[in-house]
């Protein structure tokens, strides 16, 4: 085995907006439409993630969900960020992280799950697994 005695984390993150699942965008019209559809609105950010043990098969799995809240966009603010090329390759078309924060008025939840990734949680199954963290 290519990892064995190896702690494995593998993750993906999807937005959700009225029961569909925003994925990352094709282009920079279909960026601008999600942005659109999006502004002024709540979406979900959700991440599953498992981790493993390669050395004795234990896996943990876990989703974590964080609402955020953009504020109402006008097609002029829309244009001149999917001009950034930030939301194109992005769940969602935005990067809180980034310029994508300009976007956003507010946020219920975990804001490391926005990025990309809940740390927090993350940090707790991986104590399960005996990996000792810095905090």
């Amino acid at each position: 085995m290519r990892h064995a005695d190896s702690i494995i984390i593998a993750a993906d993150t999807i937005g959700v907006l009225e029961g569909r699942i925003l994925g990352k965008p094709l282009d920079a019209p279909h960026a601008r439409k999600m942005l659109a559809e999006m502004s002024g609105t709540c979406h979900s950010v959700i991440t599953g993630f498992t981790v493993v043990d390669s050395a004795t098969g234990r896996a943990v799995s876990r989703t974590v969900e964080t609402k955020v809240y953009f504020r109402k966009l006008n097609k002029s603010e829309i244009d001149r960020y999917v001009r950034t090329g930030e939301p194109l390759d992005k769940a969602g078309a935005y990067a809180i992280q980034g310029l994508g924060a300009l976007l956003v008025e507010k946020i219920e939840g975990d804001y490391s799950n926005v990025i990309g990734l809940p740390l927090c949680e993350l940090a707790v199954v991986l104590k399960r697994f005996g990996v000792t963290l810095p905090v």
